[in-house]
């Protein structure tokens, strides 16, 4: 029996692991998804770290997190506060210390793929517009739950893009990482080389979307399986 605890990317929340989480629920694991306070205008990727830290409070060390999209820009801070058994980067984005995700991108415009936007509210918080969410985040689920997921996202900070990461130093915890070939958002051969040469692992490659959890639950399922605690 392993623990997952899943951290959700920007607009999402825990809601968004429901369809992996039955699978390995129902195959005798145990799983967690908290909310992150995301749609918060002050909170960044510490704010981030502390719910997850909160949700894990009576989880054993052997506990395996999870980050999907932005949520791998708050896991490996969790790791740095206390001990886990293994990260686990599922179509995400990665940290660099000294670095905004806004730097990266930059400097690196093959992490995102062109097309996919958001609105501007000003008041510190991105709206997803929902054709958007349907053609980028959920473009291979099914109908009905990519419609229901579009209906539950939430306004997103823009912190978490601007701010330079609180993460100084990557925590010594071993990694893995799960790359979605036809992602419409972060770059398919991005998420590989990344993480090969940042992780240091050779990547599973998923035949689906950015929202494997919700597009193939049973394929993500098998993998996450597969590579805990290897």
């Amino acid at each position: 029996m392993t623990t997952f605890v899943f951290v959700h990317g920007h607009w999402h929340g825990g809601w968004a692991f429901d369809p992996v989480r039955q699978v390995l629920d129902a195959r005798g694991h145990r799983t967690l998804a908290p909310d992150l306070p995301s749609d918060r205008p002050e909170a960044g990727a510490a704010a981030n770290a502390a719910a997850v830290l909160a949700a894990m409070a009576e989880s054993d060390d052997e506990a395996v997190l999870v980050g999907h999209s932005a949520g791998g820009l708050t896991i490996p801070i969790v790791a740095t506060r206390r001990r886990v058994a293994q990260l686990i980067f599922v179509t995400a984005l990665l940290p660099r210390p000294g670095q905004s995700a806004n730097d990266q991108f930059e400097r690196e415009p093959e992490i995102a793929l062109p097309g996919f936007r958001w609105t501007e509210r000003g008041d510190g918080l991105l709206d997803m517009p929902d054709q958007v969410a349907l053609e980028y985040f959920f473009h291979d689920c099914p109908p009905a739950a990519a419609r229901a997921a579009v209906a539950r996202l939430r306004p997103q900070t823009e912190r978490t893009l601007t701010e330079v990461t609180p993460l100084t130093v990557w925590p010594d915890t071993p990694r893995a990482a799960i790359v979605c070939a036809h992602d419409r958002i972060l770059g398919p051969d991005w998420q590989a080389r990344a993480a090969r040469e940042r992780l240091g692992v050779e990547p599973v490659i998923l035949e689906c979307g950015h929202s494997p959890a919700l597009a193939c639950p049973d394929d993500l399922a098998d993998a996450l399986e597969r590579l805990a605690h290897r």
